[in-house]
């Protein structure tokens, strides 16, 4: 079953969501409030799938804040009860193209 971004959108606009230990630090020592993570998925789109990934099957979704700021959220498929948010970062622009949802080639450096 494909992974729909409006099932996640619409779980994470009804805080039917959870953070992993690893995504509460990130977003501390990152500076993403839980209002830009919310705001970067409503805008967001699915750039990668995990189906096999080790501890669940997830995603990555890349969107932008109201304030423009380009987020990335790696999570669980929508399938969970609740969404687990499994971590969350501002992409670096050397690694990623500049809507930063395609990972640039390592030979472009």
């Amino acid at each position: 079953m494909p992974v729909i971004i409006e099932d996640i959108c619409h779980k994470i606009a009804s805080n039917e969501f959870e953070f992993s230990k690893h995504a509460v630090d990130q977003s501390i020592l990152r500076r993403i409030r839980v209002q830009e993570m919310k705001q970067a998925i409503a805008s967001g789109q699915i750039i990668e799938d995990y189906p096999n990934d080790k501890y669940g099957s997830s995603c990555l979704i890349s969107g932008f804040t109201l304030a423009n700021r380009p987020i990335h959220i790696q999570c669980s498929y929508p399938s969970r009860p609740l969404i687990k948010i499994i971590t969350v970062y501002e992409p670096d622009p050397k690694l990623w193209n500049d809507e930063f949802q395609i990972r640039r080639d390592r030979n472009e450096e």
